[in-house]
């Protein structure tokens, strides 16, 4: 996708318009790609949601981009792409910070689930499952090779990881066992058949000033 320095130069006269605009949710948002715009390190997307919503984020290099589970970069995507997004609050800032942006197929953008007593083979079957439908922010008070214990404002959640569960530490992949208790984490998530949340994703990190 070809990105317009114009435009970009052009964002510090964006908050007036920017305040007209629903500020999306904190947590998982989907939606179909319609501009990006990026500078060195920094940039803003927008989408478009299923039901015609229009929401914009800012990015900057800690923000995790992926696309078919490979890490990409902003430059990279393209007009009409169904994005993944979680999302936060950016500091002193109209816009959500776009912690991670995920490419996915307009198929999984919607949870599907399957035929009562099928046998569900998580690996290659996952994508035409949920990805993650659900999303908690909160404080870690407890984490083993298993699970995690998420202290919310909703009280606390049980967490099961699963064996390709995802961490994003300061928008690069890291290994479970850096995630320690006390870090504020956003959690993409999904429930299994015996109604249990499994982890697909982790992340935390600090969020870049605006720039």
């Amino acid at each position: 996708m070809r990105f317009s320095g114009l435009a970009w130069l052009a964002l510090p006269l964006a908050p007036l318009s920017l305040m007209a605009q629903p500020q999306a949710p904190i947590g998982l948002v989907r939606g179909r790609l319609t501009e990006c715009h990026s500078s060195v390190g920094a940039g803003e997307l927008t989408i478009r949601t299923a039901d015609g919503q229009v929401f914009r984020f800012a990015f900057d290099d800690k923000t995790y981009f992926e696309r078919e589970q490979q890490l990409t970069r902003p430059g990279k995507l393209e007009e009409g792409d169904w994005l993944e997004i979680v999302a936060d609050k950016t500091p002193e800032s109209v816009l959500r910070y776009a912690r991670t942006v995920h490419v996915i197929e307009p198929k999984t953008a919607t949870r599907l689930r399957p035929a009562a007593g099928a046998t569900v083979n998580r690996g290659p079957l996952d994508p035409f499952f949920a990805r993650g439908d659900l999303s908690f922010s909160g404080v870690v008070a407890r984490v083993n090779n298993a699970s995690l214990v998420l202290h919310t404002r909703a009280g606390e959640k049980i967490i099961l990881l699963r064996q390709d569960t995802s961490f994003i530490a300061q928008g690069k992949p890291v290994e479970g066992s850096a995630l320690e208790p006390n870090t504020r984490v956003f959690v993409r998530a999904a429930k299994n058949l015996d109604n249990q949340i499994e982890a697909y994703q982790i992340v935390w990190g600090e969020i870049l000033e605006p720039r």
